[in-house]
Formats: structure tokens, C-alpha cells, sequence
């Protein structure tokens, strides 16, 4: 196959992936603490080829010597970027905006892989029926999944509530009438190797799959803030974080890439003209 047909095709399928993640962005733009993906190129193999051994004949020269054949380009790195979101008051007592970028909140999820842990800055918590004893209420995000407390457990409260508030150090205060006030401390990472995590839909992020296989110990990648560690924690009740999409930057990478992506179709076009070209001489 023509060369700048191999190295055009390499690289709009490398573009249509930043296309394809720049979309994502913009989809969740309105989206309660989203983090956006960001994403970087970097050249494939480059052949270089010395078409002037005569180094005096290339006096002048600003550039390297020879020429340097791409094989096109490819997505080097899909970064998460962990930035803090503007905070919006909603003078709700059950949402709760962590103001610490490197922080989230634990949740149960249930799906075909079983139960698992996951991570959200989604602070906007609802009280739920529990299935299992109608007496009690349970903690859970917008999405119906189950906030988890310190200790790894779902937060279940029995009795009529009277009062109910999420302090600034992450501690859930009920009172009811039953039996009075009780605290949750809930369950809150602080997360040093976001580069680990995978997205797993429904503004969710978790551990893959491989990590067992992965050089690095899930303490290095996060850590529960439990006992004296949870001073640590930084947090706003009756506020919800925004996205950290910014639509103007967004918008503007994906008129770029557009144009990058028309510029490669561009040269296919153009060497398959040539192709024809020389075919048709006779």
C-alpha cells in the first residue's frame, strides 16, 4: 500500500478516538463532578533516511540531516484530570461537595461482576427504602447506589428522622425519634494514582480488572481516610460540584481534530489519484 495511505489511515483512527473522548467531555458538561479525560499524540515509527552523505554540501542547514518518514501518529496517554469543579449551593442538607481534588466517596455497585466498590465526587445523596427491613432508611447516590460509611458498610437508619446534615468533616448526624442522634462517618478515599482508575460508566470510577497483574499496590494508588486520617477531609453540605469540562476549550480541540481529520481523508484522496495516474499510463 502506498506509504502516505498506510500513514493517513494510521492516523484517523488515532483522531476518531480523540473524537470519540472529546465527545464524552462534552456530554457530561453538565454533569455533577465529572472529571474530564484529556489526551495527548505522539509519533509512531520514524524511519530516518540519509540522502545526502556529503555534509558539506548541507552547510546552512537548521534542521537535522536526512529525512524522517512518519508511519502516522498515536494517542500516547488518556489522562483523568482530577481539577476542581466550580461549587454551586443548593442549601439541600443531603448534598455534599468535597472541596479536596484528590478526594471521593465510596459506593456500592451491583452489577454482572457482583458487588464492588466504586468512587464518585457526586455528592448528591437521597434516602432510600431499605428491601431488606422497610423499618429503615438507607444512604444512596442519585443513581440508587448504596454510599458506603468508613468501615466499608452501607448507612442504614432506623426510625422517623427529624433532623439529618453531613458535616464538613464527613460525618452524616441523624436524629430520630426513636433513637435519638446517631453519626456516620462516610466512607471517603483520597485517591494518589488517579492514573490507575477506570471509568465505568454512570459517572463512576473504579480499580480494573488486571490490577493483580499490575506492578503497584492499591494502597499506593488510594487510601481510606479512617481514624486521624479523616481531618483530612475537606467537604461542603448543601453544595454539589460541576463538571470540570471547560465547553470553550473543548469545542475548540474538536475543531482542530476535525480539521486534522479532514486533512489526512485529504491525502488518501490525493494518493489514490496518483495511484491512478500512474495505473493509467500506457
Amino acid at each position: 500500500m502506498n506509504r502516505t495511505m498506510m500513514t493517513a489511515t494510521n492516523t484517523l483512527n488515532q483522531l476518531q478516538s480523540k473524537i470519540d473522548q472529546i465527545s464524552n467531555n462534552i456530554a457530561n458538561v453538565d454533569t455533577n463532578a465529572y472529571k474530564k479525560t484529556q489526551t495527548s499524540f505522539n509519533d509512531l515509527l520514524t524511519q530516518s533516511f540519509n540522502n545526502q552523505p556529503n555534509e558539506s554540501k548541507e552547510k546552512g542547514r537548521l534542521t537535522a540531516p536526512g529525512i524522517r518518514q512518519g508511519t502516522g501518529a498515536m494517542l500516547s496517554q488518556s489522562q483523568l484530570v482530577l481539577s476542581q469543579g466550580a461549587i454551586k449551593t443548593t442549601d439541600r442538607n443531603l448534598d455534599a461537595a468535597l472541596t479536596k481534588e484528590d478526594q471521593f466517596f465510596t459506593v456500592s455497585v451491583q452489577d454482572g461482576k457482583g458487588v464492588n466498590t466504586r468512587l464518585t465526587r457526586d455528592g448528591a445523596f437521597y434516602l432510600s427504602p431499605n428491601a431488606d427491613d422497610p423499618d429503615q432508611m438507607m444512604l444512596v447516590t442519585s443513581a440508587g447506589h448504596k454510599v458506603l460509611d468508613e468501615n466499608g458498610e452501607p448507612i442504614l437508619i432506623a426510625g422517623n428522622i427529624t433532623d439529618i446534615k453531613i458535616t464538613e468533616d464527613g460525618v452524616l448526624k441523624v436524629e430520630t425519634e426513636e433513637n435519638g442522634k446517631e453519626s456516620f462517618g462516610l466512607g471517603i478515599v483520597s485517591v494518589k494514582k488517579p492514573q490507575f482508575l477506570d471509568r465505568l460508566g454512570g459517572n463512576l470510577l473504579g480499580l480494573p480488572e488486571n490490577i493483580n497483574r499490575l506492578d503497584v499496590n492499591v494502597d499506593d494508588i488510594m487510601t481510606a481516610l479512617t481514624g486521624a486520617s479523616r481531618n483530612q477531609i475537606a467537604l461542603r453540605q448543601g453544595a454539589l460540584e460541576s463538571s470540570n469540562v471547560d465547553l470553550s476549550k473543548e469545542m475548540s480541540d474538536l475543531i482542530n481534530v476535525q480539521r486534522s481529520y479532514q486533512f489526512q481523508s485529504r491525502s488518501i484522496t490525493m494518493a489514490d489519484q496518483m495511484s491512478g495516474l500512474i495505473n493509467g499510463i500506457r
